[in-house]
């Protein structure tokens, strides 16, 4: 066996999303041959890619065929995560993709599939942060089980930063850290718009491969100001099945979609698809109607990222400070870790084929 005939068979071998050959996309390295022993290893797009056995089987089967059907193939992976910014990393600097998760409307569990969307994606092997931009009805400190803790501060280059809060590997910032519970936050816009700077530029988030922003419900003043400081990579739309959020979900999709905003909308939520009781786990009971989420994926010609189940232990667990996907709900588990695989692969695709975000200058 020679490293041309090797090659030449993975070059048969696409990467499904980009639609492109492995050999072409630079994704073969550190091949060595040793009698009938072939060694490489893949680089992915991501470390949560959840191709990854898909490819390993294709290029071992093409060396089978098309090489030496006796060859011992050793595959290994690393990842090398994909990033397309146009700003020269002024602000986040470490950051390589910045994914704001938006609803609509309230209530229809935004910010529990962006701390179990976090999860999922640090589960794969990528490092994540987590921000928490609902600077009115912050949540994601409960759901981390860190509240009441408050954040350290570190020098940084004569610069105060504050250092995130770590949990299940995950860095969490939330403005429910810095404020007393009991009192409510009445700030009017400009205040609300100077805080998600400060979590922005005086954060110290560090190297991420994803930083996911869980956004207050609707389309207002902190989307403004979230486009208008970073360039965010893409947005997620969480929505339920039911027509009254699909409505507000369309707002949603539709205002990142306008000329003066344009960031690419990488795909829909549906949340609360379905009920299934913990003692009947084969059924499903359609409460809120029946794909819904799914139809107004189709109309927008956008990806469907995951349909998640309504289940009382994410409830349960979102209450506790344990997220669902520390935890052991089988269902529910899966759910998020196919979310995951469809944003990381979302994002991937998105990087490939789509010039980068800008950050974006809008008419006050």
């Amino acid at each position: 066996m020679t490293q041309e005939e090797v090659l030449k068979a993975l070059s048969n071998v696409q990467e499904p999303d980009l639609g492109k050959d492995l050999v072409t996309l630079n994704m073969i390295q550190d091949l060595t041959i040793e009698g009938n022993k072939v060694t490489f290893t893949i680089v992915l797009t991501t470390p949560a890619c959840p191709m990854k056995e898909f490819m390993k089987n294709a290029c071992v089967n093409a060396i089978h065929l098309m090489v030496q059907k006796d060859a011992e193939v050793t595959v290994k992976f690393t990842s090398k995560t994909t990033s397309k910014r146009s700003d020269q990393q002024a602000v986040l600097p470490g950051v390589k993709n910045i994914i704001a998760v938006v609803s609509g409307k309230g209530g229809v569990g935004k910010s529990t599939v962006s701390a179990n969307l976090a999860l999922a994606l640090t589960t794969g092997g990528a490092k994540v942060g987590l921000m928490d931009a609902d600077i009115y009805g912050p949540s994601q400190h409960i759901m981390f089980g860190i509240r009441g803790e408050r954040p350290m501060m570190r020098d940084n280059n004569g610069k105060g930063m504050i250092v995130p809060i770590e949990r299940y590997g995950i860095k969490v910032m939330s403005i429910g850290l810095l404020i007393d519970e009991k009192q409510a936050v009445v700030w009017r816009g400009p205040m609300v718009s100077s805080a998600i700077r400060q979590f922005v530029t005086e954060v110290d988030w560090g190297e991420l491969d994803y930083l996911v922003i869980d956004m207050p419900p609707g389309t207002g003043d902190i989307h403004l100001t979230l486009v208008q400081t970073v360039p965010v990579t893409g947005v997620i739309v969480v929505t339920t099945p039911q027509t009254i959020a699909l409505a507000d979900a369309k707002k949603g999709v539709a205002m990142f979609s306008q000329a003066q905003m344009k960031v690419p909308v990488i795909g829909l939520v549906e949340n609360m698809s379905y009920f299934t009781p913990t003692e009947l786990p084969e059924n499903k009971y359609y409460i809120f109607g029946k794909d819904g989420g799914k139809h107004l994926a189709e109309e927008f010609d956008m990806p469907l990222l995951g349909q998640i189940p309504l289940v009382q232990s994410i409830r349960e667990g979102g209450d506790m400070g344990i997220p669902i996907m520390a935890g052991d709900d089988a269902i529910t588990r899966k759910a998020f870790m196919e979310l995951g695989g469809n944003v990381a692969r979302g994002i991937a695709m998105r990087n490939a084929n789509i010039p980068a975000t800008a950050i974006q200058e809008i008419l006050e």
